[in-house]
């Protein structure tokens, strides 16, 4: 499936400018770079995927086609050619085929998105002609994973640890749809052992060992939920940076919490939540008058 127009050149050099802009770009930000490609090896691990099925040759849409099952290195993420090797097998694929009539590219499908197997240069050249479909032979990998043209690896890494979390604490039995989201993978860790050292008081105090669905409902239901009540209520999510989520202030309010031991003795979340939302205000003030005063002393005696 294709366009028919013959492209008048080859579409080799408006690709690599365009990788040589994003190369410039990223130097200018700072940021590190190539972003590669999605690897399907990689997400296939890490979530678990292993039912597939047989899905024959048909089109595709070109959009949907996000990442690599494999050579990463030689594409980024837009299947923009990164290595100077590639020119000669892009431009002979062109003149082969000048209309985008590719021989099938081999793909796995996750959901609505695929990531190549055989066919990196055709979906490279099919995305610069602005071809709307390509021809594909298909796996199918099923999963319950939201998984979609968006997606980053990073959130593949944030999903598998969410789905660890929910099956490992047993919240996932009496509270599937809780919401818990973490900014940092490694905070649904941090989650897990704060559930379990709950469980632990839990069983001391009944003198029973009692069942992991029933550990993190108490959990969740007596001091989760109660917690982030109180950091809506005090206003503790417009006093910090905006990608903290509600489940990383409780656990910054559980450190702060066990800080305090030393000084207040125990105290509750509620009253945690109430000192560090105190403290943040009062910081915030003179952050805010810090910063006027700076600017008054510039406008005065010039900036130096």
């Amino acid at each position: 499936m294709g366009r028919n127009v013959v492209p008048p050149i080859s579409t080799y050099p408006k690709a690599e400018r365009r990788e040589l802009y994003r190369k410039l770009s990223r130097i200018v930000t700072g940021e590190e770079g190539p972003p590669p490609a999605a690897t399907f090896e990689e997400l296939r691990e890490r979530l678990h995927l292993f039912q597939q099925s047989y899905g024959g040759i048909e089109p595709i849409p070109v959009a949907k086609v996000v990442g690599s099952a494999a050579r990463t290195s030689d594409f980024d993420e837009d299947f923009l050619p990164t290595k100077p090797h590639l020119k000669q097998r892009w431009e002979s694929l062109e003149r082969a085929y000048p209309t985008g009539d590719f021989p099938p590219i081999v793909v796995y499908q996750v959901n609505d998105v695929y990531f190549v197997i055989d066919g990196h240069h055709r979906v490279g050249i099919a995305k610069q002609l602005g071809v709307e479909y390509i021809d594909a032979e298909i796996t199918r990998i099923h999963t319950d994973a939201d998984i979609h043209d968006a997606v980053e690896f990073r959130q593949l890494v944030q999903m598998e640890m969410l789905g660890y979390f929910m099956r490992a604490s047993g919240l996932g039995v009496r509270h599937p749809a809780a919401a818990i989201r973490c900014s940092e993978p490694e905070g649904y860790a941090e989650l897990l052992e704060h559930v379990r050292v709950h469980g632990y008081h839990m069983m001391m105090g009944r003198g029973e060992v009692l069942p992991a669905g029933e550990i993190a409902a108490d959990w969740y239901e007596h001091t989760y939920l109660p917690t982030v009540e109180a950091i809506r209520a005090e206003g503790l999510t417009e006093l910090t940076p905006r990608e903290s989520t509600e489940t990383d202030l409780f656990l910054w309010v559980h450190q702060k919490r066990r800080s305090m031991f030393g000084a207040r003795g125990p105290v509750s979340y509620e009253e945690a939540v109430r000192v560090t939302a105190d403290r943040e205000a009062s910081e915030q003030r003179e952050r805010t008058l810090l910063g006027r005063l700076r600017s008054m002393v510039e406008r005065r005696f010039g900036r130096h």
